[in-house]
């Protein structure tokens, strides 16, 4: 226990520090989501605090933070309209058919980290990465530049004027401040983030600034204000709602598509945390953890959420590394709901902008621009597409595109790279060393290499240097074998995995005969027991 609790002692001030910092950055987040989604600015606030907190304490990535989030808002929009729809003018059915996909989505997200699908998230390969979060950074900086907008005869217009002067003015010293204590020796102690944050709310307060600030915002968006209670259960979910065949039909393809979105952006921003820290978080626990989350948030009156890449890093770099960080966060919040609303009201959107800037800066991977002539066209492709489309789609058909065609690419590099080396032994045997993976994309080339007809008698294939890959490899093996037979010609096999043989000799008894057995050669037994060199 001692040093348990050693190990993490010399971080709290930090871990407290960044949590206080990240609390006031998801204010402004989780209420602009609600909106977007069509629901009370409290719907947000509640999921932030809530999905934040339970992650914090149960996910599989200490120091990650998790909440409302966009890219599960717009997809939510349609869904609370819809909801709408079905029910009388003024019921709000929408709200509650949100509650119940948000719950239903939870669970999904439960079975996938108990069936341990979390590991998948390891097949997404560096290009998607990059693309994933350069198109995350811009959409970041995309949803900031409507915090330069006010609302005037109920449309959006840019602010004018002082108004647009102020704004860019304090949005700037944000950014001038925390650049400036980055490399302070004597504020390295304290997020540059909190500092400024609390400088540039001080300068607005006592200059009493005309600038827009988190109580404005949410007046502006048709919010009463922040002021709200604890969450309480939201049972009239189950009986304001049908329990019908049609409810399942329209709230199941939402509740999946909403629980890829989630378990996508989350294990993505677990993998960029991962890389930051260089540690390791568990992609199964999380997707447990988030699950789980999103069940006691659609009970409660949340409208659900994921990890917030945003939020994570403002956290990371301000030394947020334990689970105590995101603890922090959302307690902060609550107590924000519950205390301290008029204070926060106060705090300019200025300087939360300009903390949102510099992490577009810190997000953007710079990198890859030097290495647009390094790195092959169908990566650089997959980079320019993947980030393309997170800006203009989301972030899950983002990454399952540049996944597939990062599948496709390989898949056909490696279908041209079968060959077959011919020789003849001295009693007139020809001999076919196959090298190269052989499955379903390769087997038109390995069926070209033979030829049947000019053959002698005697035919050996060798498969040392190749690997039977898949049921399509091993169908082609048999379709050559009775090209052969047919032919008149006798064939053997030699260097066929365990499981290769076993599975031919399962369709055909004829490979007993063919697949010579007794083999005295030590490459052999190598390529049979890799694990034994691992």
């Amino acid at each position: 226990m001692k040093e348990f609790i050693s190990k993490r002692v010399p971080n709290i001030k930090n871990d407290i520090l960044s949590g206080i910092t990240v609390s006031l950055a998801l204010v402004p987040e989780a209420v602009a989501f609600a909106f977007v989604a069509g629901v009370d600015p409290l719907v947000g606030l509640y999921a932030a605090f809530m999905v934040g907190l339970i992650t914090s304490i149960f996910g599989g990535r200490p120091g990650m933070i998790s909440g409302a989030t966009g890219a599960l808002a717009v997809v939510m929009v349609s869904l609370v309209s819809r909801g709408n729809e079905m029910g009388a003018q003024g019921e709000n059915l929408g709200l509650y058919y949100l509650f119940a996909t948000v719950i239903l989505m939870g669970f999904i997200q439960v079975m996938a980290g108990v069936l341990k699908l979390g590991k998948f998230v390891r097949l997404i390969p560096h290009p998607v990465m990059l693309g994933f979060v350069n198109g995350l950074a811009i959409v970041i900086f995309i949803s900031q530049l409507g915090m330069f907008q006010h609302i005037v005869d109920g449309e959006k217009v840019w602010l004018q004027g002082n108004s647009m002067y102020f704004m860019l003015g304090l949005v700037g010293l944000t950014m001038l401040i925390m650049i400036s204590l980055s490399n302070f020796k004597y504020t390295q102690k304290l997020p540059e983030a909190l500092i400024a944050i609390l400088v540039v709310s001080t300068l607005a307060i006592v200059f009493n600034l005309d600038v827009a600030t988190v109580g404005s915002f949410i007046k502006d968006g048709g919010g009463e204000g922040l002021k709200g209670g604890l969450p309480t259960l939201h049972l009239e979910t189950f009986y304001k709602i049908p329990f019908s065949w049609e409810t399942i039909q329209f709230v199941l393809p939402y509740s999946l598509i909403l629980a890829a979105i989630g378990l996508i952006e989350s294990l993505m921003t677990l993998n960029l945390i991962d890389d930051l820290t260089e540690t390791r978080g568990n992609a199964n626990r999380e997707c447990i953890a988030q699950g789980g989350a999103n069940v006691i948030t659609g009970l409660f009156g949340g409208m659900g959420g994921c990890a917030m890449i945003g939020q994570s890093i403002i956290n990371i770099k301000s030394g947020g590394r334990g689970r105590l960080s995101g603890i922090v966060a959302a307690l902060m919040l609550l107590s924000f709901i519950l205390f301290a609303s008029g204070l926060i009201e106060q705090v300019p959107i200025a300087a939360l902008v300009g903390v949102m800037f510099m992490v577009v800066i810190g997000t953007f991977a710079w990198s890859s621009f030097r290495i647009l002539n390094k790195i092959p066209r169908t990566d650089l492709f997959v980079l320019i597409m993947v980030s393309a489309l997170t800006v203009i789609f989301d972030l899950a058909i983002a990454v399952l595109a540049g996944v597939i065609i990062s599948a496709l690419v390989f898949s056909w590099e490696n279908a041209v790279r079968i060959r077959a080396r011919k020789h003849y032994k001295e009693d007139g045997t020809k001999v076919y060393e196959i090298w190269g993976p052989l499955f379903f994309g390769s087997i038109a080339a390995f069926n070209d290499k033979f030829d049947v007809k000019s053959d002698p008698k005697n035919i050996e294939i060798d498969f040392i240097e190749s690997r039977v890959s898949d049921h399509s490899a091993m169908e082609a093996i048999n379709n050559i074998v009775e090209k052969y037979e047919k032919a008149g010609k006798i064939v053997h096999l030699k260097h066929l995995s365990e499981e290769c043989k076993l599975l031919l000799n399962k369709n055909n008894l004829k490979f007993q005969e063919i697949i010579i057995e007794s083999i005295d050669d030590p490459r052999y037994h190598v390529v049979e027991n890799p694990e034994k060199f691992n």
